[in-house]
């Protein structure tokens, strides 16, 4: 069975010929560094989907480390220019400081990013840690939802709190806690709706579940993490910045990144958005959602071998 950095270097394969590939043809077809050298790399790292202002900080960095080294040779850059995307995504040492405390984890993103699918995933890996975990699904707008969350706690012999489609979220919230404390759990995972179109809505109902959780669970760690789908590029991007208006992001979930030429979004939103990117996932087995490590990522996407 393929290890997670084998997956990751095989699913990572698109965005590596949009990026990478570009990105060597530079270094080799330039005898010196120069603007258009500096332009050329520029482009390609907009077009791979970093964005404008990671890439301007990663060009400046580059630039800084050359001068300062004294490198004259466009070849001898390669190894620079993957330190400076690195340096842009190193995620805080307590990032996962909630797996091995009592926590709520709320989790939020749009329908269709692989939310559901996301919670099933990491409350698998939470448990393989002996972590007792209880699954709550709160998103009660989608009958589909309850029953897609419900397949991932049988599979996972994890409880699941539920009610009727249409319920209010936080009053399953409540129940999910009152389980948590009646069963001693680790961690509730909560399973929440994701919907932008009223934003309104949104902040009123996490509000609300805030509420109860502060009020019912006081003692427990609060960690909300966003999940976001890799395929879509800077629209990812977009969404993080809506729901970061709605409410406290800890943290992002980056599903789908076996099949994107737009890997290259990590590095955007880690940097851009000052929040980690905490969690890769790279295909549909359970075990193809890990923690995200930013030199492992970089490294597999330049086929770094270290």
């Amino acid at each position: 069975m393929a290890g997670f950095f084998e997956k990751l270097t095989r699913g990572l394969t698109k965005t590596r010929d949009n990026i990478v590939h570009g990105i060597d043809n530079i270094f080799g077809s330039f005898s010196s560094i120069d603007e258009e050298f500096y332009e050329e790399l520029e482009e390609t790292l907009i077009m791979g989907d970093l964005g404008i202002r990671t890439t301007d900080r990663i060009i400046a960095d580059l630039k800084a480390k050359v001068k300062e080294l004294h490198i004259k040779e466009p070849s001898e850059c390669r190894k620079l220019l993957i330190d400076s995307i690195k340096s842009q995504m190193q995620p805080d040492e307590h990032a996962y400081d909630f797996e091995n405390e009592r926590s709520i984890v709320l989790v939020i993103g749009v329908n269709g990013v692989g939310k559901t699918t996301s919670i099933g995933k990491l409350a698998s890996n939470l448990k393989a840690d002996g972590k007792k975990v209880i699954l709550a699904a709160a998103d009660t707008f989608r009958a589909a939802a309850i029953d897609q969350l419900s397949e991932w706690a049988k599979r996972n012999d994890i409880e699941m709190i539920a009610q009727d489609e249409g319920s209010d979220p936080a009053s399953v919230v409540y129940d999910a806690i009152s389980a948590c404390k009646n069963r001693n759990a680790d961690i509730l995972i909560c399973d929440t709706a994701g919907r932008l179109h009223n934003k309104k809505n949104l902040m009123d109902e996490l509000a609300k579940i805030r509420r109860i959780t502060d009020k019912e669970w006081p003692e427990a760690r609060k960690e909300i993490l966003l999940v976001l789908d890799g395929t879509t590029g800077q629209n990812a991007l977009n969404q993080a910045k809506e729901f970061m208006q709605a409410c406290d992001v800890d943290g992002i979930i980056l599903t789908k990144m076996d099949g994107t030429a737009k890997g290259g979004i990590a590095v955007a939103i880690s940097s851009e958005l000052s929040i980690p990117v905490k969690y890769i996932g790279v295909g549909e087995n359970i075990d193809d959602l890990q923690k995200f490590d930013p030199d492992e990522f970089v490294n597999a996407l330049f086929e770094v071998k270290e």
